[in-house]
């Protein structure tokens, strides 16, 4: 059967137009360069889709000569936004500082931090009382040494929960969340990165994908629309087409449509949105585990920006222990003293506790990890968030550069489609 034959099915005027038997000899002679466009379509589309993603991350700090020539992982530049971005939400959707705290037992962190409290108060009260009575304190008889220890160290448990009740009733006003999360994630942009790249890595690997087989579908356009005007302009112009195209496409399909839809009877939604259940329970324990852990929450209060009034909490409930203790004896002590010395010793036994603090409440951790419970809190909230609302916690890494990320994708595909001009017209 001849060509004219096969064809007859094609309209007059479009049979008259082309000459099938040269296009088609064409083809035979060179049919592994019009295979190749196709292919090297569907590479743009996905090397175009890994260049961004590894954008939005690398490189850590700034490379190039500042402030245009070169490049910042997108998260890592705006590290402190995207922080403070995420602690928002996070405070005002997740998770209340005031009600995870009620859940720790002023007596049982009082149980667990009392040890390692004994010891330096024994420490300090020797230190102390030989710094204001020089030679005095070491010429008293051991056993008088030790009722005056035995005697401070009985008192410490009581101080101790008298100022654990304040700390957990009055939070809010001794400790900021946002600045520790924030100054934490700045500090180490390896943990941000870190938080965004396993939450979203599923998502990631189908956005380059996604950009090889829609690549590959405008490539066979492209291979026919050159078959028919071979003209230099249209490789380039396909190859930043699909650079372009594939990019937006792509972004979109992580967050787009909001709310699941029937097309074509397949159940549609955004791939973040569809994996809501997984990605906010990656996404909450690395928060959790990484960030929001005891150790970090008593950093963040013992020395962030409102440390200076947990100070004043310790240094009054410690001055009114050790006027307690002195008792009767007050007036007589202040006197042997002086009221200046005996004023200053209660200030030194107030900030040396405060000094040492740091390595008591270590012991706390374990039982403040399990009384907190941030992780469980976190993921069953998370969980909860209505799509918009999640949308929110995570499109900020994309948004507002994400059109930087298409410009790149469309530069490619555009050298890409100049190098194919070359390769098809020699």
């Amino acid at each position: 059967m001849d060509l004219q034959n096969m064809l007859g099915w094609l309209p007059e005027w479009l049979w008259n137009w082309v000459d099938w038997n040269a296009l088609v000899a064409d083809v035979r002679e060179h049919w592994l360069l019009y295979l190749s466009l196709p292919v090297a379509s569907a590479v743009i589309g996905y090397v175009t889709k890994v260049v961004a993603i590894q954008m939005m991350f690398k490189p850590i700090e700034f490379v190039g000569i500042k402030p245009f020539f070169g490049w910042q992982g997108i998260v890592p530049r705006k590290a402190e936004k995207m922080a403070g971005m995420a602690v928002d939400i996070l405070t005002s959707r997740l998770i209340s500082v005031s009600e995870v705290f009620n859940r720790l037992d002023p007596h049982r962190v009082t149980e667990e931090i009392e040890q390692p409290l004994m010891r330096i108060m024994e420490r300090l009260t020797s230190d102390i009382a030989e710094r204001y009575r020089p030679g005095v304190w070491l010429a008293l008889p051991d056993f008088l040494r030790n009722r005056i220890i035995d005697r401070v160290k009985a008192d410490v448990p009581q101080t101790v929960e008298k100022i654990m009740e304040e700390v957990r009733e009055n939070i809010d006003q001794l400790f900021d969340l946002k600045h520790m999360v924030v100054t934490n994630l700045v500090r180490d942009k390896h943990l941000l990165n870190r938080i965004f790249w396993q939450t979203g890595r599923r998502e990631f690997r189908f956005f380059g994908t996604a950009g090889f087989y829609f690549g590959f579908a405008l490539g066979v356009v492209q291979m026919i629309t050159w078959l028919f005007f071979k003209e230099p302009w249209l490789l380039p112009a396909f190859g930043l087409f699909v650079g372009l195209t594939s990019d937006w496409l792509a972004l979109q399909m992580l967050f787009r449509p909001l709310q699941p839809r029937r097309i074509f009877g397949l159940r549609v939604q955004g791939l973040f949105l569809s994996h809501q259940q997984v990605v906010a329970r990656d996404y909450a324990q690395l928060l959790a585990d990484q960030l929001l852990t005891p150790q970090k929450l008593w950093e963040g209060i013992l020395h962030g920006p409102l440390s200076d009034r947990l100070a004043d909490v310790v240094q009054r409930h410690v001055k009114q222990a050790v006027d307690e203790q002195a008792g009767y004896a007050k007036p007589i002590l202040a006197l042997a003293m002086g009221s200046r010395n005996y004023i200053e010793m209660k200030q030194a036994i107030a900030d040396a506790l405060m000094k040492e603090l740091p390595t008591a409440v270590q012991s706390v951790n374990d039982y403040a990890e399990e009384a907190l419970d941030i992780r469980n809190t976190l993921v069953t909230k998370m969980q909860a968030l209505s799509p918009e609302e999640f949308e929110g916690m995570l499109r900020p890494v994309f948004k507002e550069d994400e059109w930087i990320l298409i410009a790149v994708g469309a530069a490619l595909g555009l050298l890409v489609g100049e190098l194919q001009v070359f390769v098809m017209l020699h």
